[in-house]
């Protein structure tokens, strides 16, 4: 009788992969941290703080870009409310830095200042847990993944895809954002949270504890890409893929795409709630604005301009976007929006793949023309 040999598990990244991850690992770790606090501002490879910043601000957004990828770009499911995870995330870290400013706001008060200001006389409930930074952390993961359960369980079992999945979560998006700008709500009103002091009793503003945030969002980007490298070469990668190509065929095959589709939500969901965690400190505020539907439909640009299902892609096009965007907004800022608008149409047209997807068919050609020459 005759054995089925398996193939080998595919690697989790080849060998020159493994080199390349090693290297940005080092240069998130010690070459930035050396070039911005060691070397003299007079120096030319200092790196300025503002750089720092920028680069941090850009790793959060790439890290929503990688799980938009996992959600549409591996399963097939466009999702337009990635924004309200973001901002569920960072207003979480939100809380805990307002509740560290402690007496050194304008008031002297232990309240925060929009509080006083509205004449509240004490915490409402959810803030009862926000002085406790443990608390807080898991306020990260489980605000956005408990709202991406309950949502995606009942849109999936429902059978809900398409464009009309894509107009339930904007329109969930945008709920959101309405409920966080009345000031009764407990969350700052459409001012949000800002002027903060201190995280774990360090003052938050000092070059070291920017560069601690700095360090962090890039270890936790170059981790977030591993972890949803080892998903998408899995079974479940597999079985992922199978339903962004023909779930009818799968739901034949005996799987169900249920808890399929609603675990990779709600994993997005979650990468998407760390990013915002990671996005306030460093920026030093958050309001509702950051749940507009306009910022879940560029993530998706993200996505879309650097190449859906590649991984590497989003990472890509959250950087060329958002640092095309800091540069246009400097020099010409009334085009900015229309720059961003001609990008998405001149992609979906012309680079369906993304400027991944174009550097791989132009290196197949190269291939299949040096191939045809010999």
């Amino acid at each position: 009788m005759s054995q089925i040999t398996l193939p080998p598990p595919p690697r989790l990244l080849s060998p020159l992969g493994w080199v390349v991850f090693i290297g940005l690992l080092l240069f998130v770790g010690l070459l930035v941290p050396c070039l911005n606090l060691w070397l003299p501002v007079s120096h030319p490879l200092h790196l300025s703080d503002f750089a720092v910043s920028l680069v941090g601000k850009i790793m959060c957004f790439a890290i929503c870009a990688l799980a938009m990828d996992l959600i549409w770009g591996y399963t097939g499911i466009l999702s337009l409310g990635h924004g309200l995870f973001f901002a569920l995330g960072a207003y979480a870290m939100g809380m805990y830095l307002m509740r560290q400013i402690g007496t050194d706001g304008n008031y002297k008060s232990e309240l925060p200042d929009f509080m006083v200001f509205l004449d509240w006389k004490a915490l409402p409930w959810h803030w009862y847990f926000s002085d406790s930074f443990v608390a807080t952390l898991l306020l990260v993961l489980l605000a956005p993944g408990l709202l991406a359960w309950v949502f995606g369980y009942f849109a999936f079992r429902s059978r809900i895809k398409g464009v009309y999945f894509s107009i339930i979560t904007q329109a969930m998006t945008f709920a959101f954002m309405l409920l966080f700008f009345r000031n009764e709500t407990g969350f700052g009103g459409n001012n949000g949270f800002t002027d903060f002091k201190r995280i774990l009793g360090i003052p938050i503003a000092t070059p070291s504890m920017r560069m601690v945030l700095f360090v962090m969002t890039g270890l936790c980007l170059l981790g977030c890409y591993l972890i949803a490298r080892w998903l998408v070469q899995s079974k479940y990668g597999r079985v992922l893929q199978a339903i962004r190509d023909a779930e009818s065929r799968v739901m034949f095959s005996g799987y169900s795409p249920l808890p399929y589709k609603l675990s990779i939500w709600v994993i997005s969901a979650v990468m998407c709630g760390v990013a915002g965690a990671l996005y306030v400190p460093q920026v030093g505020i958050i309001n509702p604005s950051e749940m507009s539907p306009a910022n879940s439909i560029e993530i998706a640009i993200w996505a879309a301009v650097g190449g859906r299902a590649t991984l590497i892609g989003p990472i890509v096009g959250a950087f060329m976007v958002n640092g095309a965007k800091s540069w246009l907004t400097v020099v010409a800022p009334e085009y900015w929006l229309y720059v961003l608008g001609a990008l998405f149409i001149a992609v979906t047209l012309f680079m369906p793949q993304g400027v991944v997807g174009l550097i791989g068919s132009l290196q197949r050609r190269i291939g299949q023309r040096k191939g045809a020459s010999e």
